[in-house]
């Protein structure tokens, strides 16, 4: 069985770009026949717009020759199994309740308030109802305490702690997968103690400006490994540009070349730093800012974050140039010579000042 995993959509409005998101998840799904699409949590926004949402969504959740599996994440965790999503859609609330296709057991951890000893507890009442006979996948909307969390990986949640476990709970428990959400800024992919896999996908759509990066999702067969697979969807893409003060080519093309090689989905935040010379490329500072952020709007994207400096008066200075001469003498890699050259460019512009 072919398995699409995902988390975190965060739905809000019918037919914006997370819905298209969704939309085309779903067509991947019956493109590479898989037998069930999971959804670990977040699948909106919030209760909200799951009510609003909720008659739209039926169409999308039916007739699609598989099962929709869905697990209430903390931002719609009212998500009642009660509620009718669609004939394909299965809101799976109870853990000690799986949802079984052929060999195999999809068992949901729901998000509630909780700390890690009472996750425990639960997991604890999980190992009962295991059975050897069914391989067996927990949904799972939470913190993995063994990975470093920063607020913009779960989407920059004013808290932390939402239900956190650990690698080590899982120990002596018969799960091959725990198919996670609620870590948004990449796939990632940790081993359990008994051999499975705890993964978490990584939201199909940027829901924020750290999420960079083309997204994916999680596109595997059950007894093999978890896989990446590339989602055409929109997202923020970093393109910083780094002046060499001793490059004479033309800044304001080198950074158009970048954009050119974009995905045609991102939107791209750019940052241009360095040092460049002035009279080697025959623009002023104030022009090569307009000319910069003229280039970069006009793809749509927001103005760039501009650092660069023009050092001219450092770069022809006789005791920079005897500088220069002498590092030109070392066999040195490029990386190496271009950290000690910006070294004396910083101790130069604090001498002159």
């Amino acid at each position: 069985m072919k398995i699409l995993h995902t988390a975190d959509i965060h739905l809000k409005n019918y037919g914006d770009e997370r819905w298209e998101t969704l939309v085309s998840l779903l067509s991947i799904a019956r493109e590479q026949n898989v037998g069930a699409v999971v959804i670990s949590g977040d699948l909106f926004d919030k209760d909200l717009d799951a009510e609003n949402l909720r008659p739209n969504i039926r169409d999308v959740f039916s007739g699609n020759r598989f099962p929709v599996l869905i697990i209430p994440g903390n931002h719609d965790a009212q998500l009642m199994a009660d509620m009718y999503f669609g004939s394909d859609a299965v809101v799976i609330s109870d853990l000690t309740e799986p949802y079984i296709i052929d060999d195999v057991a999809f068992y949901g951890l729901p998000f509630e308030s909780m700390d890690e000893h009472r996750v425990l507890e639960r997991l604890h009442i999980l190992k009962n109802h295991l059975s050897d006979e069914t391989r067996n996948v927990l949904l799972y909307h939470g913190e993995l305490l063994d990975v470093m969390f920063k607020q913009s990986d779960i989407g920059g949640e004013s808290e932390t702690g939402y239900m956190p476990v650990r690698l080590s709970y899982f120990t002596d428990l018969n799960i091959g997968y725990v198919l996670a959400g609620h870590f948004h800024t990449r796939f990632d992919v940790r081993r359990l103690p008994g051999g499975g896999y705890f993964i978490y996908s990584g939201s199909p759509v940027s829901i924020t400006r750290r999420e960079t990066g083309q997204r994916k999702v999680n596109l595997f067969s059950v007894g093999e490994p978890p896989a990446e697979y590339p989602v055409d969807s929109p997202h923020y893409e970093e393109l910083v540009h780094t002046f060499d003060p001793l490059d004479d080519s033309d800044p304001v093309r080198a950074i158009e070349t970048k954009l050119d090689n974009i995905h045609p989905r991102a939107r791209v935040l750019v940052t241009v730093n360095g040092y460049y010379n002035r009279n080697m490329v025959g623009t002023s500072e104030k022009e090569m800012a307009r000319q910069i952020t003229s280039l970069v709007r006009s793809r749509g994207f927001d103005p760039p974050e501009l650092t660069f400096r023009d050092i001219q008066h450092i770069l022809e200075d006789d005791l920079f140039t005897a500088f220069m001469f002498k590092l030109d003498t070392y066999d040195l890699d490029t990386e190496k010579r271009q950290r000690i050259q910006e070294h004396a460019i910083r101790a130069m512009i604090e001498a002159k000042q």
